[in-house]
């Protein structure tokens, strides 16, 4: 299939699968005479595995090394789980780090009055006035 089928088959766009290509991560594919590539079965498969990989976050790096675990048959799963946990790990820092700013950000837009008057605490945090933020009744 050429690969514009194989996006559609995948789930990976045509760009991302020419980026794939030129970064390594994916091997080129073969060619027709004109030029044009020509995807197999197990191309798509791979490019199925990528993207569900991508889907759960997995870096580039951690997908290079999951690729390289997955056809490896000799391999130990204990290996696979070792990237998967450090991934685990990754998200929930993300997951903290993104919990913290939400909890920032609620509690300066429950101090802003949201009114016609220009005095905004979630401003003066942005710009480092320090203005102390003081709970409404």
């Amino acid at each position: 299939m050429n690969i514009g089928e194989a996006a559609r088959a995948s789930g990976v766009s045509a760009k991302m699968i020419r980026h794939y290509e030129h970064i390594g991560l994916l091997r080129p594919a073969a060619r027709t005479e004109a030029g044009y590539r020509v995807f197999s079965a197990a191309d798509i498969h791979l490019l199925r595995f990528v993207r569900r990989a991508r889907d759960l976050g997995f870096s580039m790096p951690q997908i290079a090394r999951l690729l390289a675990l997955w056809q490896d048959r000799s391999r130990a799963s204990a290996e696979v789980k070792r990237v998967a946990s450090e991934h685990v790990a990754e998200l929930d820092q993300k997951i903290a780090e993104l919990t913290a700013m939400r909890d920032a950000l609620a509690t300066l837009a429950d101090a802003c009055c949201g009114d016609q008057r220009p005095d905004c605490p979630i401003l003066a945090d942005l710009a480092g006035e320090g203005a102390a933020i003081v709970e409404r009744p």
